[in-house]
């Protein structure tokens, strides 16, 4: 195990079970993000995200989001996501122990690759989980959205007395449509998974204030850590991979070299059309 960073900027390199039982407290953290290996088959950095067995997968998973439970605050919020075919088993999970409050589709366009015999997969399902149903937080005008039936189509709701037009803001819902990272698009970072800024930038303007703690078990490319560092929160990033802490560390701003040597991001030469977050993207 290695900690590197700052105190309230805090990367561990090591493993996530261990990491969470001997580097956290337990009723610590405000925020908690997990994206795990969904047991797919994905190459993360030459390790192959495959167990041997779905059963086995699950026993990983259940020793720790039994440990995301522990090191919640008592009116701390827990966003989780797995593979579709296996979000269920979360659900009956994280239901005996926390209050799933949303459960969330993240939909994305396919680019044309889809499946040809069977209807193939266009979203990431996430729980939005808290402990205390009724002390948490939940800032909802931090992250209003255009309500097009008031802010388009202008119309005017006639039940109220006198009639009014409809809000041109609304709180999403639980569908959410934000484009996937992309080569050569400036955020994109070498991991086959990333998640965009705009998707964390919603979660942790929503269910955390400035100075809370958030966590992140698998931190991949480190976006969590990332948005919350511009957002003024602390941050916790646990990662097994050294190609991946090689990005955190410069993502973050927190080293320039490690191990020996130089850290440098992939080279920018494409500028997409808007990624629709707020965050300016300096790396």
């Amino acid at each position: 195990m290695e900690l590197l960073g700052t105190d309230n900027h805090k990367i561990i390199h090591g493993d996530a079970l261990l990491a969470l039982q001997h580097e956290v407290k337990d009723n610590s953290v405000d925020l908690i993000f997990a994206d795990p290996p969904y047991n797919i088959g994905k190459n993360f950095a030459g390790c192959l995200d495959k167990w041997d067995t779905d059963e086995n997968y699950l026993e990983w998973c259940y020793q720790w989001l039994d440990l995301c439970v522990k090191k919640l605050k008592p009116n701390g919020s827990f966003y989780v996501m797995t593979s579709t075919q296996f979000m269920p088993f979360f659900d009956l999970f994280l239901r005996k122990r926390l209050n799933i409050m949303s459960r969330i589709a993240w939909y994305y366009d396919s680019s044309g690759v889809q499946a040809k015999n069977y209807y193939g997969s266009m979203y990431e399902p996430i729980l939005f989980c808290v402990k205390n149903k009724d002390n948490y937080t939940f800032n909802s005008e931090a992250i209003m959205v255009e309500a097009k039936t008031g802010s388009q189509r202008k119309l005017i709701d006639y039940r109220k007395n006198p009639p009014q037009p409809y809000n041109s803001k609304k709180v999403p819902g639980n569908v959410w449509e934000f484009a996937r990272v992309r080569y050569r698009m400036p955020e994109y970072e070498n991991h086959p998974t990333q998640k965009p800024v705009a998707l964390l930038e919603r979660i942790i303007r929503a269910s955390s204030n400035e100075g809370d703690v958030v966590l992140d078990p698998f931190s991949g490319s480190f976006t969590t850590a990332y948005v919350a560092k511009q957002l003024g929160r602390k941050f916790i990033g646990i990662e097994l991979q050294d190609e991946y802490i090689k990005i955190g560390l410069r993502r973050l701003g927190l080293a320039t070299e490690y191990k020996g040597e130089t850290l440098r991001h992939v080279e920018k030469t494409y500028k997409p059309e808007n990624t629709k977050s707020q965050l300016s993207l300096n790396f």
